[in-house]
């Protein structure tokens, strides 16, 4: 008899609290790149509509205050650092918050509505990945301006450089948009991405980065937005958008085994938060949760960034109850149990 999923996730958190227990965070720094999945607070100062600075977002933050993460609460990424035992969250890189010392744990440079297909964070007014690469590089003077260039390289290459992406390029951008979807089927659409990703990993592993954990796409279909706006009037997920990810995710597992292959050193995890959230959409009593088809914000239908307001009637007043906590993103109890599921996958990262 094996482990559960759930019980190899606790397990791992469980070790991981024990080492850090005994003295710093498990690796120098944690950076991240990607989405509204990850994003904590790039977007606020931007001039864009995509943005998640206001009530009820955040309320259930340590603050209690509203952030820019598109959540009531903590993000995965949140809870990873947690776990890495940082007694911080690495500072959105556009915030105030980064700036001198507290810069060196890493930042974070996530944008809501960017993707692999800088087009996609265009479109919305966002910061594409190459925007957020080059923003990398920024801060890596600063850190080498603080500690030296020995010590820098040392935290480069140490430090765990996680990407969430590709759901906007599809949802926001691809689905929506007839000058995409026209000319390509979203079997080369997904090429198209697998390039920049391609990219990506290769620009930092050039700028010293070791250790790079990229997520794979979630059920899209399943998301409450996507249900609303792509479903045929049924309450049930949508099952050429979650196909479309299945092929999307085998693409994203073999271009990532070509790179490692390619680059000596380079160690690339593939987290699968497919299934995992699959499993709560499916089975959310056997998981703690009451609704996995509805939102906790609003209607829980469609209700995302500025339609998820303090005045969207209907809001729910318990969100761990919920999969969900606005039409496109989990809540904070389903992030943590993602979290979890992530670190199990992702050990050889902390090696």
């Amino acid at each position: 008899m094996g482990f559960s999923r759930g019980c190899l996730g606790t397990f791992v958190v469980a070790t991981m609290v024990f080492f850090v227990a005994q003295g710093d965070p498990l690796v120098p720094a944690l950076c991240i790149f990607g989405d509204s999945v990850v994003d904590a607070g790039n977007n606020n100062n931007l001039y864009t509509l995509v943005k998640a600075n206001f009530p009820p977002y955040g309320r259930d933050f340590v603050t209690h205050r509203p952030t820019g993460r598109f959540c009531n609460g903590k993000l995965a990424t949140d809870f990873t650092a947690e776990y890495l035992g940082f007694t911080s969250y690495p500072p959105a890189y556009l915030s105030q918050d980064a700036k001198g010392r507290d810069l060196l744990i890493g930042a974070n440079f996530a944008s809501a509505a960017s993707g692999y297909d800088d087009r996609t964070a265009d479109l919305y007014r966002a910061i594409s990945l190459t925007e957020q690469v080059s923003n990398y590089k920024e801060w890596q003077n600063k850190v080498v301006g603080m500690v030296g260039k020995a010590r820098a390289n040392a935290i480069f290459a140490g430090a765990i450089h996680l990407l969430s992406a590709g759901s906007s390029d599809f949802v926001q951008n691809y689905y929506i948009n007839p000058l995409l979807n026209r000319p390509y089927s979203p079997d080369q659409f997904s090429d198209i991405l697998m390039r920049s990703y391609s990219t990506f990993v290769q620009n930092m592993y050039r700028s010293g980065a070791r250790k790079i954990g990229v997520t794979n796409l979630p059920p899209t279909g399943c998301l409450p937005a996507a249900i609303t706006l792509f479903g045929s009037n049924s309450n049930k997920c949508v099952s050429r958008l979650n196909r479309d990810a299945v092929s999307f995710n085998s693409k994203l597992n073999s271009t990532s085994q070509d790179l490692v292959n390619k680059f000596p050193g380079l160690k690339l995890v593939v987290f699968d938060i497919y299934q995992p959230l699959l499993d709560l959409i499916i089975n959310p009593t056997d998981n703690g949760f009451f609704e996995s088809r509805k939102a906790c914000c609003g209607t829980g239908t469609i209700e995302t960034s500025l339609l998820c307001n303090a005045r969207s009637i209907g809001t729910c007043s318990n969100a761990t109850q919920y999969v969900f906590w606005d039409g496109f993103h989990p809540s904070e109890a389903c992030n943590e149990k993602l979290a979890q599921a992530l670190l199990a996958q992702g050990f050889d990262l902390i090696s």
